[in-house]
């Protein structure tokens, strides 16, 4: 009875093996003659099987099922999966083939591996091009995925990340970076072309080969800047974005420490502490930034804005009218600083207001007149300037025509109120 099992066990065997032959066979036809339906119901037939089957057919069917599936991305549908398929079943068949010490399949299939690397990665540069930043992410992503090796892949998917808006990807991927210790330096090679004296880019060897042949001179090799301190600065920028500030404020002093020279970096600590309502140590941090870059005329009137804030008026004057020196053309800062010079009207009303009808309080009255006539008088020169650097401002024309109306310069004043009346 047990040998009866057996022989019928041993046919069974036999019979699947070569149905599987055959269905694999049909499949591989099929392909040969671009019949991607026909070779689909080949290999689905033999699917439920494969897995008790021998090495050389399990390679060979993984083969044809990444290359079928490779097909399907290649002619439209869900190309992503499809890829996503193919480099599944290559990647089986070669962990197949390693295992059986047999290498018929492995080589073919690690050139479509590269293939769909190139596929994907063309794909999502025409993404780019088309703003659908999503998609580009997600393809160069599975390039990388394809070929670790090739970080620059993982790089870019978390700037198309960034591109469209995908803070939580983009933060993934350039803490992935990060890890990794990437840093994208590579060595280009340049040669001067001896009938065009044209510096040009060429491969190591092509630029040797041209060099020795007379052809091209002056041969050069430039090494590209480290992406290290962009990706630990994006990290810390995306965590502001999200609005955790104290992650934030932690990378952003990990990214000091790799790029201390930054200006940028300095703003961003700088903002972030303005976020925290921590104004000191704002002010501290821009500071720091102006030591750094002593002719950025928005270092000082950001630093008027706070320095303001905090009360201190004559140094916040200081901080715009450098600004204004260093950038004449700047708007908001003449819009600024006719803002703190009209804002101590606001003491000179209270107190005009609170006065009695005494001699001594009329006399006190007109003094007060005087000063805010004074206030308003020195507030007209920047005033006039934004209206000369834009003259559709309506903040600055309201205000101005205000002023000439308080202190008696009709003319100028109906001049502004009809030109008022055309901007609203």
């Amino acid at each position: 009875m047990k040998k009866k099992i057996f022989i019928f066990s041993a046919l069974l065997i036999s019979s699947l093996s070569i149905a599987q032959k055959k269905e694999l066979r049909d499949a591989e036809k099929a392909l040969k003659k671009g019949s991607i339906a026909e070779a689909k119901s080949a290999l689905e037939s033999v699917e439920s099987s494969i897995s008790s089957a021998d090495d050389k057919y399990k390679a060979q069917y993984y083969f044809l099922d990444g290359k079928l599936n490779y097909e399907e991305a290649k002619s439209g549908g869900n190309a992503d999966a499809s890829y996503q398929k193919a480099v599944e079943s290559f990647k089986e068949l070669i962990a197949v083939e390693k295992e059986s010490g047999s290498e018929k399949y492995t080589g073919e299939a690690s050139q479509l591996i590269q293939s769909i690397s190139a596929d994907l990665v063309n794909s999502a540069v025409e993404d780019n091009q088309n703003q659908d930043y999503a998609e580009a992410a997600k393809k160069l992503y599975m390039a990388y995925q394809l070929d670790t090796t090739n970080q620059d892949y993982l790089y870019y998917a978390a700037s198309s990340a960034v591109n469209g808006e995908d803070y939580d990807t983009a933060l993934k991927y350039y803490e992935e970076l990060k890890e990794l210790g990437y840093t994208g330096e590579a060595v280009k090679y340049y040669a001067t072309n001896k009938e065009t004296g044209e510096k040009e880019e060429l491969p190591k060897d092509q630029r040797d080969l041209m060099v020795k042949a007379g052809t091209h001179e002056k041969p050069e090799d430039e090494k590209t800047e480290s992406r290290f301190p962009e990706i630990v600065k994006n990290i810390a920028l995306i965590y502001s974005q999200k609005g955790d500030n104290e992650k934030a404020i932690e990378a952003v002093k990990e990214a000091r420490k790799v790029d201390p020279e930054d200006v940028n970096l300095l703003m961003t600590e700088a903002n972030l502490y303005i976020k925290l309502g921590q104004k000191d140590k704002f002010k501290e941090v821009m500071e720091q930034a102006i030591q750094k870059d002593p002719n950025n005329a928005m270092l000082y009137y950001n630093l008027g804005v706070i320095t303001g804030e905090q009360g201190d008026k004559e140094q916040a004057r200081k901080y715009y009218e450098k600004a204004i020196e260093l950038d004449p053309k700047y708007e908001a800062s003449y819009m600024n600083m006719a803002s703190l010079i009209l804002g101590e009207e606001v003491a000179i009303v209270d107190e005009m207001n609170s006065l009695g009808t005494s001699k001594a309080d009329n006399k006190r009255y007109d003094e007060l007149k005087a000063k805010r006539e004074g206030l308003y008088k020195e507030a007209v020169p920047y005033l006039e300037k934004i209206l000369e650097l834009n003259p559709n401002s309506v903040e600055a024309t309201k205000t101005l025509m205000n002023i000439y109306g308080s202190i008696g310069e009709d003319a100028k004043y109906k001049e502004l109120k009809s030109k008022l009346d055309t901007m609203q």
